[in-house]
């Protein structure tokens, strides 16, 4: 470190990532705090017998918005990954999102008119006018196949809540397709960058000064003095002390083992949709990349309640929890030379595309 800075970014996540970059090539001095021990936030990617694994759950990038595209692919290379995950209930396999292979393997129909019927038939023995709850919403949507088999089991362990116990609009639509695509996204541009996010991160912050495992809201007033302004990714609630309170959040649990076979389960991601499962998915890193290695690396992915010190990964989007949100964010609107973005800087869940596209805005205002 040496005298001052022209801005601060505290965390080195893809927002903090793309607001350093914007930054330097903008001319300006910046300095990156990250308080964890790597860089790229929840997308990290570490390398295990040879295999990028993510840390912290799978990472597809897709989006429709060309300029985001060509800004990523500006620090890797992207290869042709597509997303199609698996639902595995009780030993049966399903394709996700649904689509005429989820309803041949469900009902044996083969045309698109008869998954229709069969569907609609089913909304209207179990509709209900006005939805209080998810099942309720989630019935008028795909009827009872699907939501027992398919959608009951993995909410109510996403949520830690019964399907009767959560808001209806947590799941305003369902994506329903009568085509035999497996693609989960319908997104123009959709892959993983060759080597990991990590490394491509590394790639934006090179020549940019960063500090790892440094807390900035532990010596908040010492980093504040080096800069006229400050770009904040972390928790906004903690910024300002929980005064108001604390957000809430869902969180993971992550365990990944080293398996000394070639192929585990034959997809990347498979999803475990009944309750008697303690986990939500099982991934398998290799075959993000295609991965040809002699063994291969799997992680058991588990949803649990957060609690102070564990990774807030999910906010809880609830009407309690907005109305909380908005009082800090109007909290964060008086702060003089602090700006907060990214996922827990305001609160909701973005997709990774989003990220670097609100980021660049908050960049083109700023620079």
């Amino acid at each position: 470190m040496h005298g001052k800075y022209d801005v601060l970014v505290v965390g080195a996540g893809l927002y903090g990532a793309t607001i350093a970059y914007c930054a330097k090539a903008a001319g300006k001095r910046c300095l990156v705090l990250e308080k964890r021990t790597h860089l790229a936030g929840n997308a990290y990617t570490e390398e295990m017998e040879g295999i990028q694994v993510h840390k912290y759950g799978p990472h597809i990038f897709h989006t429709n918005n060309a300029a985001v595209w060509e800004f990523a692919n500006r620090f890797a290379e992207f290869n042709r990954y597509t997303n199609t995950p698996l639902a595995n209930y009780r030993g049966e396999i399903y394709n996700l999102p649904f689509n005429m292979n989820t309803f041949n393997k469900m009902w044996g129909v083969v045309s698109p008119k008869e998954a229709m019927e069969i569907i609609e038939q089913q909304k209207k023995s179990c509709f209900v006018e006005n939805p209080q709850n998810l099942e309720q919403q989630a019935l008028n949507l795909v009827g009872m196949d699907i939501y027992e088999k398919l959608i009951r089991g993995y909410t109510e362990k996403q949520w830690g809540r019964k399907c009767t116990e959560l808001p209806p609009d947590i799941i305003r639509r369902l994506p329903v397709r009568f085509t035999y695509d497996n693609n989960y996204f319908t997104a123009d541009y959709q892959g993983i960058p060759k080597g990991g996010y990590t490394a491509m991160v590394e790639c934006m912050l090179d020549g940019i000064e960063v500090l790892l495992n440094e807390n900035y809201l532990q010596n908040k007033e010492k980093w504040d003095g080096l800069t006229d302004l400050v770009v904040y990714t972390g928790p906004i609630d903690a910024y300002f002390g929980y005064c108001l309170g604390g957000l809430e959040y869902r969180s993971l649990l992550f365990k990944t083992e080293i398996l000394d076979i070639p192929n585990f389960q034959g997809n990347a991601v498979v999803n475990y949709t009944d309750c008697e499962i303690p986990y939500t998915r099982i991934i398998e890193h290799k075959h993000f990349e295609f991965g040809t290695q002699p063994k291969t690396v799997i992680t058991y992915e588990y949803s649990k309640e957060w609690t102070a010190g564990d990774e807030p990964y999910y906010p809880i989007g609830d009407a309690k929890n907005i109305s909380l949100y908005e009082k800090y964010f109007a909290l964060g609107q008086k702060e003089p030379k602090t700006v907060f973005g990214g996922r827990l800087g305001e609160y909701r869940y973005l997709d990774m595309d989003a990220v670097i596209a609100r980021a660049l805005e908050t960049a083109r205002k700023l620079f």
